[in-house]
């Protein structure tokens, strides 16, 4: 009982608003990294590495998944726009998705990756 009491207290520390906030962050300046040729996630994580050290591990932990998972969403939204993947998670995306916005059906194929990495999230967590 103890150990479950314990995950509940992890939970609500990782699940508050700072920390929401933090993750927010984190993806949003992901896909700013990801969507430029050549710059994957890790990279994007490497790059922004310096604004980790003014937070609290915790925080700066989660807005590193924050940025990984928002460099592989933006790698995916250059891979379908503009044909160039920057890195190779995200060239079969350049198959389908930049053949539909060639067809006009860029915002089906963008949606399509958005819902694709937050599922592949979701699955990825749980493992």
């Amino acid at each position: 009982m103890d150990a479950l009491a314990s995950l509940m207290e992890g939970f609500s520390h990782a699940l508050s608003l700072q920390n929401l906030l933090w993750v927010v962050v984190g993806c949003l300046l992901g896909t700013a990294v990801g969507v430029l040729p050549g710059l994957g996630s890790s990279m994007a994580v490497a790059l922004l590495l310096p604004v980790a050290f003014a937070l609290d591990p915790t925080a700066a932990l989660i807005m590193f998944s924050g940025i990984y998972f928002g460099g592989l969403f933006g790698d995916s939204t250059m891979a379908i726009l503009l044909n160039t993947p920057g890195q190779a998670s995200a060239i079969a995306s350049t198959f389908e998705g930049h053949a539909m916005a060639r067809a006009g059906r860029a915002p089906q194929a963008l949606a399509t990756a958005a819902i694709g990495a937050f599922i592949g999230g979701m699955v990825a967590l749980h493992r």
